[in-house]
């Protein structure tokens, strides 16, 4: 039986890690997977492993957030944008990354995950335009601020999938051994 748990684990980090994409808190969701599964599996069963894979687990999640945070932001605020520009790109690339997955591009297998971080970017780009706008600034320098929110987004959050892959590594390795 705990074969089936040590399984669906697996699966469950995989797709949680896809999450990660569309700027889902799937690093987030990997971390409470394994540590209910820590908790839940007796330490004897062949597939157990200890809480140290938990806590590398959230230092990966939180360097994840923090790479970027760090990234979205400062593309934004190297152009001078607003805190409203800020909100709104952030907005607008979590509903950007929705509407990729749904959308998709016409590339078997990863079409949609590509679209989720392309469009992710592109919401971004457009929520930080409208922000700006709506705080008055001119048309040209609201383009300016969106590009670097959209590289921002892009760049912070292929940053976060790079770690969500280790991560999924960390708990694909821990279970073999």
């Amino acid at each position: 039986m705990t074969l089936f748990w040590a399984i669906l684990l697996a699966v469950g980090v995989l797709a949680a890690w896809l999450l990660t994409l569309i700027g889902m808190p799937g690093n987030w969701l990997m971390v409470a997977a394994t540590g209910i599964y820590v908790w839940l599996i007796p330490k004897d069963a062949p597939t157990s492993f200890g809480w140290s894979v938990v806590v590398v687990l959230l230092v990966l999640a939180a360097l994840g957030e923090v790479t970027e945070t760090i990234a979205s932001a400062a593309g934004a605020a190297r152009q001078g944008g607003s805190k409203r520009g800020a909100v709104l790109a952030l907005l607008g690339s979590i509903l950007g990354g929705l509407a990729g997955v749904f959308v998709g591009i016409p590339v078997p297998i990863v079409g949609s995950l590509i679209a989720a971080v392309l469009f992710g970017g592109l919401g971004a780009l457009i929520g930080a335009i409208l922000g700006e706008k709506w705080k008055g600034r001119e048309l040209g320098a609201s383009w300016e601020i969106g590009k670097a929110a959209f590289w921002g987004r892009l760049l912070g959050t292929l940053a976060k999938a790079l770690l969500g892959a280790v991560m999924v590594a960390v708990v694909l390795v821990a279970l073999a051994t």
